[in-house]
């Protein structure tokens, strides 16, 4: 049984990593771009963030369960799987992981190459408007958190390999499809990071009531398709 500090040390971490690689992968793409190369593409952006979190999920389900993203927990506890402090301080950790995770990459990567690529802040596709916006986060986020619940939760440790490699092909596909719309995101943390590193704050909340009401969404259908045996 591991203690409180090291599930929240588990989910910063997990988080720093995903956030630094996702968000690191679209720096990547912009520096390559400039320099005629072509860059990495959207399918190398879709599978860098799902590869990371299919890593960094399977990394830590068995310490903290693996969350990595504040509308997976916040699921967890609108099914009482998670009390209101521990999702609390999960979502703290998640979001501290973010930060720290962006503001290395705004070390890191040349000042001109993280400021063109807006250190990997998603915002919206020119004509779309916020509610369309929310929706599409929200549905993919829905999608997400529903694996995560299918292949992670209620379900014994020889089970759960599996849901690392779901969710992380999950978001691949998700982002192929919503990428160039929102960004897809479907993670407020992801979002927030390299927001409050790059002082960008263009439709931001559009990235927090998709994913959470997505999340909420997906772990009541998940709880009334299949209820937990009493």
């Amino acid at each position: 049984m591991y203690t409180r500090p090291q599930k929240l040390a588990a989910e910063l971490f997990g988080t720093f990593g995903v956030v630094f690689i996702s968000a690191g992968a679209i720096c990547a793409d912009q520096s390559l771009r400039t320099a005629n190369t072509g860059g990495i593409g959207p399918l190398g952006i879709a599978l860098a963030y799902g590869l990371a979190f299919g890593v960094f999920m399977t990394a830590t389900s068995h310490i903290s369960g693996g969350h990595l993203n504040p509308a997976v927990t916040v699921g967890h506890w609108v099914t009482r799987r998670l009390h209101t402090f521990d999702t609390l301080t999960y979502v703290i950790a998640q979001l501290a992981g973010a930060c720290g995770a962006a503001y290395l990459l705004r070390w890191v990567v040349p000042e001109e190459t993280w400021r063109a690529a807006g250190l990997g802040v998603p915002d919206l596709a020119n004509g779309l408007t916020r509610t369309p916006a929310m929706l599409i986060e929200g549905v993919l986020t829905l999608f997400l958190v529903f694996v995560v619940f299918a292949t992670a939760v209620d379900r014994p440790e020889a089970q759960r390999a599996v849901a690392g490699i779901s969710c992380g092909f999950l978001i691949a596909a998700a982002v192929m499809f919503g990428g160039p719309f929102t960004g897809a995101a479907m993670n407020p943390a992801r979002v927030f990071g390299p927001a409050l590193a790059a002082r960008r704050w263009s439709n931001h909340g559009v990235y927090w009531v998709g994913p959470l009401a997505g999340g909420v969404a997906a772990a009541v259908i998940y709880d009334w398709l299949f209820p937990r045996p009493r």
